[in-house]
């Protein structure tokens, strides 16, 4: 069985270099194959895609814009008048899209490079998937009075942004992210919820971002999570409970056990590396290997 394929987060790993072309670097020679990161849109496209051409990586995920962070903003999928941002920071992801594949732009891909939106992307060799964040419950209200407007909003900015990935060939991903330490106004918080607005929207480009971190907090029942939600999880990502350690750090998680029901259900897809530290990593490659190109 072939062991599991991780991908190097940059919004955690290295957090002792300065910059994203650095961190670029490190993690190609610490023996990723790929890179995720969150807000990448502070580096310049160039620099970037030089990093990842010399390091011979891929890009695997990256978020949509978090919105106006100075007004308590962490995504706009699902929050109520802001649509039309929402909406924007796709087709800046549309023509990020349309760089990466080398394909002829009105706009040269340089030239694209857009305040705030995905297309500071544009110059990596490949983009996998786009972390479609929901954003917060609006400040002062009630969650369970707003939770059916926020649910219809996403619905519709989701169906949207389906059709405008699938042109590309990019996968759109819904994380649920735990209310009870990390952001306790956060639309989306459960694997249940995610599953459930994803099977209204009913489009195969849209799937779920399983954080372990976050499904433990909220829901534990690993296993019986893993198995019934895997088929429709195009990524994963760790960190030990509660601290975010790495898998061998102390904890709630049974971290060899949950990899080997990762490896035994079938998952194929890319695992984020979301701490900081690299040695049960590298003890994981000298047991295991490296998956085989391809697989």
């Amino acid at each position: 069985m072939a062991p599991l394929r991780f991908s190097a987060n940059l919004s955690w790993l290295f957090p002792e270099l300065s910059g994203l072309p650095a961190r670029v670097r490190a993690a190609g020679s610490s023996g990723f194959e790929a890179v995720e990161v969150a807000w990448p849109y502070a580096e310049t496209p160039e620099a970037l895609a030089r990093a990842a051409r010399e390091a011979g990586l891929r890009l695997v995920l990256i978020n949509t814009p978090p919105g106006d962070q100075e007004k308590g903003e962490m995504g706009l999928g699902a929050v109520p008048g802001r649509q039309a941002a929402f909406r924007e920071g796709l087709e800046q992801a549309v023509r990020s899209g349309h760089c990466l594949m080398g394909r002829k732009l009105s706009v040269p891909c340089k030239g694209a490079v857009a305040r705030g939106g995905l297309v500071y992307l544009a110059a990596f060799l490949r983009l996998d998937m786009i972390h479609l964040m929901a954003g917060r419950v609006p400040q002062g209200a009630d969650r369970i009075a707003v939770k059916a407007e926020m649910e219809a909003v996403f619905l519709e900015n989701l169906r949207h942004a389906a059709g405008v990935l699938a042109q590309e060939d990019l996968v759109g991903l819904l994380e649920p992210i735990n209310t009870r330490i990390t952001d306790p106004q956060y639309f989306l918080d459960t694997p249940q919820q995610a599953a459930a607005i994803l099977q209204k929207v009913g489009r195969p480009n849209l799937q779920l971002q399983m954080d372990i971190f976050h499904w433990q907090i909220m829901d534990g029942n690993l296993t019986g999570n893993i198995r019934e939600f895997l088929p429709i999880v195009g990524h994963v990502q760790v960190a030990q409970v509660p601290g975010r350690g790495e898998p061998s750090s102390p904890g709630e998680l049974n971290f060899p056990y949950l990899f080997q029901l990762l490896e035994d259900e079938g998952y194929k897809g890319f695992v984020g590396y979301t701490v900081e530290g690299l040695s049960w990593l590298r003890s994981y490659w000298d047991r295991r290997g490296h998956p085989e190109a391809g697989q």
